[in-house]
């Protein structure tokens, strides 16, 4: 994959390795040149010799029984270093017997957990991936009993308590270190820390009897074809027939989700919605009441007032009250623009389907409705315009030209499939090396089935002196092309690409000294914000023109009328399903800062307050519609808002007016990415902007597209 100024001088100075370096001029003699590129890259794979990677620590194409072995040899050695650190007298306890020897085994030791770990999500051998499952239990499960020697933190807690110097780093660091001690209650009385293990059992256990509730609910709704209307061919034939030619829609989101949104039969359309919003009956209702019971007696073992306030204490919004201004301030800010696509709303489905009432079960198609009238936009014709290879040359062009980076990829690079590639990062102005990512972006048997970055080597600065350089994982499941032709990206693919590199460029370009704090282990509230940065590069002409190509002629990118549509279909998504969003969000918190609440009363009440008198459908079980409040974002829902609402402003602040400004670029870069985890993000987020953080760009560009 490359973009070249002189293909075949770079050919002859780099036999072995791939520069990427792009040059600037038009796009589409880089696509060309990299198509040439890719033919070279593919022979030259079968060669046998293979490269390692300088720096790199992290293992490839290892066996099942090597995984395991590995696996082992990684908890005798945190052993071994957690029993010496134990071991000092509470009186010697100094930086080089306790923080150092910690950090230092966190460093060396990722790259290691990540070779038995990842193998999981990319093998093609079943015993392989068996085999890391297996390792990452036995490695979670000693992680998890460090966190509850006791010996190690009367240790750690005697050296915090020391009060020697270190730089502002090594201080948060220790500070994690007691903190992760503490939420395992080794600071409470032996009764507290029976019940916090006891709650936490209980707490896990009802965890995963909902998650098992929701799977084995097999219920479905019979349908005719008649009333089925709108949903194209290939959806029907992905159903099962009963009997009188009749069609099963199962309740699984995927096919829901389409049917609201394209059905043009109403009461199909509120059937459906309303046997979704019932899944799991009581039983799911009855095991959120419990949970969040639960939650709240753990929280206060802690000493928190409730559940919310202990999960967003170590998050960038510090305090619920604080989520709960946030969820309020842009949902007021959306009311007069929510309200006008309402009225629209409900005038197209007058005409559409006359008197019957504007409901919930509405929202999805009418808003599809208006898209399509207001937009000229074929998605099916724009997939011809963005082959993987110029949309991934155009990723790698524009990010390092604006973060001031050199890519190369390196040939003969020890890969676990022949699909994968492996790229240099490189500082332009330094030439240093600043790491490594891989690219392991085509569907295959057996593969995760999810876009996502995994960090497989963290950055840090070990006590010996010398940075380990952060390595990356681009995994993805996209369809390979026919006949050598490169495989076509729908434009949301394309998105999410673009996002998933900027986790990339993310973690790559991370300077913390210490492991912990590296790349994409910053706070869960500040993690997407970067990506969410480099998203709206997707919809700039500029740099659409970068990134697109049509399928049969490379040299033509989309045209600026279609770019002009897609700015314009981006930036007038609907306010309405926004406040819905926010519905669940304001639930989630409310059910967990508050006791005793009645969960279907409170989403009855409000439904209509949030959605502007749109009433919830009747029967609608919370726990069934919205189960993110139950497992994996409790008293966190609002987390992906907050993180697009701070893009937003970033953007509209910094890049939005010059979008190839190499300086603000390289401040991104070196204020932003570089911390890490190693700052608070609002200090970190208020550096570069010279001011804190506003909501106020993203109500202004709400306000602005819409007039």
């Amino acid at each position: 994959m490359e973009m070249t100024e002189n293909q075949s001088d770079k050919t002859s100075k780099h036999k072995k390795e791939r520069n990427l370096l792009a040059f600037t001029g038009a796009a589409a003699l880089a696509a060309l040149a990299l198509s040439l590129a890719i033919s070279a890259l593919n022979s030259r794979r079968k060669k046998s010799n293979k490269k390692d990677l300088s720096g790199s620590n992290v293992r490839i194409n290892l066996s099942a029984s090597e995984i395991l072995k590995l696996a082992d040899r990684i908890i005798a050695k945190s052993k071994e270093v957690h029993d010496a650190v134990a071991s000092v007298p509470l009186d010697k306890v100094t930086y080089a017997n306790v923080l150092s020897p910690l950090a230092d085994l966190e460093a060396h030791q990722f790259p290691l957990v990540q070779s038995c770990v990842f193998p999981k999500l990319v093998s093609t051998l079943e015993d392989v991936r068996k085999a890391s499952a297996e390792a990452e239990r036995r490695i979670d499960a000693h992680v998890l009993m460090c966190s509850k020697r006791e010996d190690v933190y009367r240790v750690v807690k005697a050296f915090a308590s020391k009060g020697e110097w270190m730089n502002p780093e090594a201080k948060l660091y220790i500070k994690c270190l007691v903190r992760d001690f503490e939420q395992n209650g080794l600071n409470l009385t032996v009764t507290k820390k029976e019940e916090v293990q006891r709650l936490r059992a209980q707490i896990e256990e009802l965890s995963l009897q909902y998650i098992h509730n929701l799977n084995d609910d097999s219920s479905c709704i019979l349908f005719s074809e008649a009333e089925l209307v709108g949903l194209p061919p290939e959806y029907l034939k992905s159903l099962d027939k009963a009997g009188n030619d009749r069609y099963k829609i199962t309740l699984r989101s995927h096919n829901v989700l389409a049917l609201l949104e394209l059905c043009q039969v109403g009461t199909t359309r509120r059937m459906v919605a309303a046997a979704y919003g019932k899944r799991s009956g009581e039983v799911n209702l009855s095991v959120l009441e419990s949970l969040v019971d639960l939650r709240h007696k753990y929280a206060r073992l802690f000493g928190y007032s409730n559940y919310a306030d202990y999960a967003v204490d170590l998050r960038m919004a510090k305090t619920s009250t604080k989520v709960f201004e946030f969820l309020e301030d842009i949902s007021a800010s959306l009311t007069d623009l929510a309200t006008r696509e309402l009225a629209l709303l409900k005038d197209l489905k007058k005409k559409e389907e006359g008197e019957l009432p504007f409901g919930i079960e509405d929202l999805l198609y009418y808003v599809k409705r208006v898209e399509e009238a207001q937009f000229d936009l074929d998605f099916g014709a724009l997939k011809q315009y963005f082959p993987v290879d110029v949309v991934l040359s155009g990723i790698l062009k524009i990010t390092q030209d604006l973060f001031g980076l050199r890519f190369q990829e390196v040939a003969d690079a020890e890969v676990w499939h022949g699909d994968v590639s492996v790229f240099s990062v490189f500082d332009l102005s330094s030439g240093e090396l600043m790491g490594y990512f891989y690219l392991d972006i085509y569907m295959r048997e057996g593969k995760y089935g999810h876009t996502c970055v995994v960090a497989l080597q963290n950055g840090a600065l070990p006590h010996s002196g010398q940075r380990q350089i952060p390595v990356a994982l681009l995994i993805s499941q996209i369809q390979k092309g026919n006949g050598g032709h490169s495989g076509l990206l729908r434009f949301p693919e394309v998105v999410s690409l673009f996002h998933e590199f900027g986790h990339v460029v993310q973690h790559i370009c991370n300077r913390a000294s210490f492991a912990r704090f590296s790349g994409l282990r910053v706070d869960p509230d500040f993690v997407e914000i970067p990506a969410l940065v480099l998203e709206n590069w997707c919809y700039e002409s500029f740099s659409l023109k970068l990134i697109s190509g049509f399928h049969q002629d490379i040299t033509k990118p989309i045209s600026d009328e279609m770019c002009k549509s897609l700015k314009r279909w981006r930036n007038s998504l609907s306010e309405l399903k926004l406040k819905q969003e926010i519905l669940y969000c304001l639930f989630d918190q409310i059910i967990h800062s508050t006791d005793n609440v009645d969960i279907v009363e409170l989403f009855k009440h409000l439904h209509p307050k949030v959605m502007l008198g749109l009433p919830m459908l009747e029967g609608t079980n919370p726990a069934s519609c919205f189960p993110r409040s139950a497992i994996g974002f409790e008293a966190a829902c609002y987390s992906r808002i907050w993180s697009e609402v701070f893009a937003t402003d970033i953007f509209a602040s910094k890049f939005c007016d010059d979008l190839v400004n190499h300086h603000v670029g390289m401040q991104f870069r070196n204020k932003v990415l570089a911390m890490g985890g190693a700052r608070d993000p609002i200090e970190i987020l208020s550096d570069f902007l010279g001011r804190e953080p506003s909501i106020n760009a993203f109500i202004d560009s709400k306000t602005k597209y819409s007039q």
